[in-house]
């Protein structure tokens, strides 16, 4: 049997962009990706702690050391810049793997600066 296990996780994240007229999905700042080993393209789970909202959608890289956050296309509706976000992804391990794995956080400040890494 397999389960699905937090892997990684961007937390306190702030939206920076919002552009509705766009493919939909998250850019994320590349450096950040890279922190906590999230892929670009790789299925993500957004969580807007601002309104409640939750989404699934992918990572597509953004420029490295702009810290950028942006909801695209009809992911735009889900929050606004100024927004706190957490991005989590996750991955399929065995039941006897499920407790060796630990998963990478970032936790960011204000500016989407990594303020602590687990």
């Amino acid at each position: 049997m397999y389960v699905q296990i937090l892997r990684s996780k961007l937390h306190r994240a702030i939206l920076t962009g919002c552009e509705l007229e766009y493919e939909g999905s998250l850019t994320i700042d590349l450096d950040l990706l890279d922190a906590v080993g999230m892929f670009p393209y790789e299925k993500i789970l957004v969580v807007n702690q601002t309104n409640g909202e939750r989404l699934e959608t992918y990572a597509i890289p953004g420029e490295r050391g702009k810290r950028q956050f942006c909801l695209n296309g009809a992911a735009a509706r889900r929050g606004q810049p100024g927004d706190m976000i957490t991005v989590m992804s996750f991955g399929s391990v065995s039941v006897e793997e499920a407790p060796l794995v630990k998963a990478k956080i970032a936790i960011l400040d204000r500016d989407n600066t990594i303020r602590e890494l687990k």
